[in-house]
């Protein structure tokens, strides 16, 4: 049986011959503009039916994000969702395709929106069916069963889940390729806008499958699937800023034996205060931060945004105080948590006080002080935060019913930095590197901008502290690249209210301060090889500190940041040229840093 836009091109030709026939002498220019006529209209139909089908696919594949989402079609599983997107797909796909597209694909001009439409629709179709669609049941494999008592994670169909995922997460770089190399300013809009926004949703996936295969790589031996593992687990404040984050605190260790996990045992900052770590991170390091004693003061061990480092050093202090040799070591911050319990439930401590994701940062790093005058009490009121909710996770990585939800917000706060991770074994710790939970300072030639703060006051008031970050490339000179830096820090503390521990300075600085009175180590990480030119803050000239960290240059100024005060620093960089926006270091506290970075217009141009 004919499909409908094959009988209404029927009938359009049809028509079109019979007004030919009267007219013999021109039968040859009939003939042609029938053809054109007929190829025209076909792709006219054709296009809107395929549309059809693409905005159905899409429908199927917005269900996955929850029942709330508008139009989306009910189906029982996200197997499902994406089965029936995939079938979507593939009739638009089958329908750009033919002697008629072919054809007008290759017009001059005109054939531009043509190879977008066909380009994307055959895109769509091979993303559904070689990358969502295996995801979709390997991740139904993963996570719908549990271990004998729904306790453990099955490492084995993690590890029989390896290989389709590197399919997968191949064939999505090849797809986004493809699409990247369509035509992006036709005379349709319409094709333009479809071409953008898969290529904008191909951005974010291809970087979720390479996740997805490196974790299927290295978490079955990081669970302990041959031989038992133990980590450590450090709790950040990032009330009081530090390089990976904030302040490490509480701490916890993790066991892992064939992918059952549980805590052996939690402690805070004081056991491990004064322990000297036997780890070397070489001269430029030491050059970097050896005036804090990273290696012999807890509270500083993590001045360095490279994560690395600091896990390097936390396990070597546990080793030192312990005896035990660690196989790696994780760090979490209150935002992590909030992110965690939103799809694990709330925990409830031994008071009765539920913890939850809505309050879990504002009770660790704000009332809490208030609560707890007491440094004792107050250390051991963050255990019990500590204990509740490692709890709370445990249980909902051994609940099938949970357990896709929770995994989901791993995968975010992974993905944002929230949750870092490194390993001690140097072929798990390669894999782990090379995504954003590695925490690492990435070296290179490539643009590179990093805006990092320290607490040099010893406060807990960067709680209140907005971050923002411009990045503006200028002109291009014989010296390079015309960079300018402009960042601004505002100290929102209230003038009154606060603690007396939220508000002492350590420091004790030579001049008089308020109590919500900030001071900050401000570092600007910059693109290898860049030469600073001039630097100011508030509009007056600057000294900054001028050291290397992985090859990035990093000017540092020492900034006292009153309460209510923004403070703003501006640097004249000259960098090597590129027509790249640079790859951003984003150090996560409390509130986010807002940054503004433009690619920037080429050289030659």
């Amino acid at each position: 049986m004919p499909r409908p836009e094959q009988g209404f091109v029927t009938r359009i030709a049809d028509r079109a011959a019979c007004w030919c026939r009267r007219r013999p002498a021109a039968a040859s220019m009939c003939a042609a503009a029938g053809l054109l006529l007929a190829g025209a209209v076909w792709i006219a139909v054709t296009g809107v039916l395929a549309r059809h089908e693409l905005l159905a696919a899409q429908r199927s594949l917005e269900s996955l994000r929850g029942p709330a989402a508008a139009g989306a079609p009910a189906t029982s599983t996200p197997e499902g969702a994406v089965r029936e997107a995939a079938d979507r797909a593939a009739g638009a796909h089958r329908l750009t395709t033919g002697p008629a597209w072919y054809a007008a694909a290759h017009l001059p001009v005109l054939g531009g929106p043509v190879r977008t439409v066909r380009g994307t629709a055959e895109a769509a179709d091979r993303l559904t069916r070689d990358v969502l669609s295996p995801l979709a049941d390997t991740a139904g494999e993963l996570v719908g069963g549990a271990g004998a008592d729904g306790g453990h994670l099955d490492l084995s169909a993690l590890r029989r889940a390896a290989p389709a995922l590197h399919e997968a997460s191949r064939s999505a770089s090849e797809v986004r390729a493809a699409v990247a190399g369509l035509p992006r300013s036709t005379w349709l809009p319409a094709a333009d806008r479809a071409r953008a926004l898969l290529a904008g949703r191909l951005d974010r996936l291809v970087p979720a499958t390479v996740e997805a295969a490196a974790a299927a790589r290295v978490m079955p031996s990081m669970l302990g699937e041959k031989s038992p593992r133990r980590y450590l687990v450090v709790f950040e404040n990032t009330a009081e800023a530090r390089g990976t984050g904030g302040l490490p605190g509480a701490f916890a260790i993790l066991t892992a034996d064939r992918g059952r996990l549980g805590f052996e045992r939690f402690g805070n900052d004081s056991e491990l205060a004064e322990v000297r770590a036997s780890v070397d991170l070489g001269a430029e390091y030491t050059a970097m931060y050896g005036r804090h004693a990273p290696t012999g003061v807890w509270v500083n061990s993590n001045v360095s945004p490279h994560f690395p480092h600091a896990a390097r050093i936390w396990t070597a202090m546990w080793r030192e105080h312990s005896g035990q040799r660690l196989d790696g070591a994780f760090a979490l911050d209150p935002g992590a948590l909030a992110g965690l319990l939103a799809a694990a439930g709330p925990a409830r401590l031994p008071d009765g006080t539920a913890v939850t994701a809505a309050n879990v940062v504002d009770l660790t790093e704000r009332t809490s002080y208030a609560a707890f005058p007491d440094t004792t009490e107050r250390k051991a009121y963050f255990l019990d935060v500590a204990r509740a909710t490692s709890e709370v996770l445990l249980g909902s990585a051994g609940d099938p019913a949970r357990r896709s939800a929770l995994f989901a917000a791993l995968r975010g706060q992974l993905r944002e930095g929230r949750v870092k991770v490194w390993s001690a074994h140097p072929a798990e710790q390669r894999e782990l590197a090379a995504h954003p939970f590695g925490g690492v300072l990435p070296d290179g030639p490539a643009p590179f901008a990093g805006l990092v703060v320290n607490n040099a006051a010893g406060t807990k008031l960067d709680y209140y502290l907005d971050r923002r970050m411009d990045w503006t490339a200028g002109r291009c000179t014989e010296a390079g690249r015309e960079v300018t830096v402009t960042a601004s820090l505002t100290n929102r503390a209230p003038g009154a209210g606060l603690p007396a521990y939220v508000t002492q300075r350590v420091d004790r600085p030579p001049y008089r301060t308020r109590p919500g009175d900030n001071r900050l180590l401000v570092s600007y990480y910059a693109t290898e090889g860049a030469r600073l030119a001039s630097a100011t803050v508030d509009g007056r000239p600057a000294m900054l500190n001028q050291l290397t960290e992985r090859g990035h240059p990093v000017y540092t100024v020492d900034m006292e940041l009153p309460r209510g005060v923004t403070r703003t620093l501006v640097l004249e960089l000259v960098e090597r040229p590129s027509d790249r926006p640079p790859t951003l270091l984003h150090q996560q506290l409390v509130h986010p840093l807002r940054v503004t970075a433009r690619p920037p217009r080429p050289c030659g141009g």
